[in-house]
């Protein structure tokens, strides 16, 4: 059987709330957006790898430095959307899946994309991502951080906020030593026909409630296949974390 084409998808938007223009931040030299280039290209799952932007300052500054990018919508709710149609104007018929990327994750190992392709391959419901065990309490109680429950076959049952499932029994030590909780990192990737497809649903009251778009794929009979990773992640989302970033990747 032929290897499949996966297209690498960056999704980055110039207006960010919380940290604006983060796509062309600084870190040490080398901008955001093209840190995670740099890292997806080394990736041995990804045919090409292009950055999909609704900005002609990160179009041209990802073309100015040797990296590939196209415009797309202003309007677009979420990074899947961005991505289906960055697959439609690379040619849909040229892919077999697409990746999406995290456009705020300058130091993404390119094994944990190349562990996500290989969960994609064993998804019979044509979507893919990736959790991590729980390590430490805190994660459990912050609702920044998604946990997934799952099928024995590693199939999602369900992604939220909360901490699931919920300990009815008291016991001694810390939860996560009493339950193999799973924390969503924020990596996904599709079949080309299904991502299509998911970017004309509606969205649904789980999503709404949860603000988690997966839960609309799940809600719409959609299944989702859960890859195990043990690659640490770490996303800019403030000031904070970009200085943070700065001062990881001068170390480098």
């Amino acid at each position: 059987m032929a290897t499949p084409r996966i297209l690498g998808v960056i999704p980055a938007r110039y207006a960010s709330t919380r940290l604006p223009g983060k796509p062309l931040a600084d870190i040490a030299g080398r901008s955001m957006v093209m840190r995670v280039v740099d890292q997806a290209l080394r990736s041995k799952a990804l045919a090409d790898v292009v950055v999909a932007t609704d900005d002609t300052r990160v179009l041209e500054h990802v073309e100015r430095h040797g990296g590939r990018a196209v415009m797309t919508a202003v309007e677009h709710p979420s990074g899947t959307d961005r991505c289906a149609e960055a697959l439609r104007v690379m040619g849909v018929d040229r892919y077999d899946a697409v990746v999406n990327i995290q456009g705020d994750e300058p130091f993404i190992a390119p094994q944990q994309i190349d562990e996500l392709c290989a969960a994609l391959d064993q998804a019979p419901g044509g979507i893919a991502t990736l959790a991590q065990v729980v390590t430490d309490d805190r994660d459990l109680d912050d609702a920044g951080e998604v946990l997934i429950t799952t099928t024995a076959d590693l199939d999602a049952l369900y992604f939220s906020r909360a901490a699931i499932p919920f300990l009815r029994t008291p016991g001694d030590g810390p939860r996560h030593s009493r339950f193999r909780y799973l924390k969503h990192v924020g990596l996904y990737a599709f079949r080309s026909p299904v991502l299509l497809e998911l970017v004309k649903l509606a969205p649904s009251p789980l999503e709404l409630a949860e603000s988690l778009e997966q839960l609309r794929w799940l809600e719409h009979g959609h299944r989702v296949r859960i890859g195990l990773t043990d690659h640490p992640s770490f996303c800019v989302d403030t000031p904070a974390d970009l200085e943070e970033a700065r001062r990881r990747a001068a170390m480098l």
